[in-house]
């Protein structure tokens, strides 16, 4: 039951990375093996600032 008097969940902070969240054998996983997607950085080069944000 929801109560506005209990705030003890709201202040607790729970770290995962995506390899956690993403079963060992997912399809995701098979197609990032398999597909080099490091073609798309020089396809969408300039949509981003060089200078500000991160790369």
């Amino acid at each position: 039951m929801l109560s506005k008097s209990n705030n003890e969940g709201r202040f607790q902070i729970s770290v995962h990375s995506l390899d956690e969240l993403v079963p060992k054998h997912h399809l995701v996983r098979k197609i990032e093996n398999a597909i080099d997607f490091t073609f798309i950085y020089d396809l969408v080069r300039d949509k981003y600032s060089a200078e500000m944000g991160r790369p």
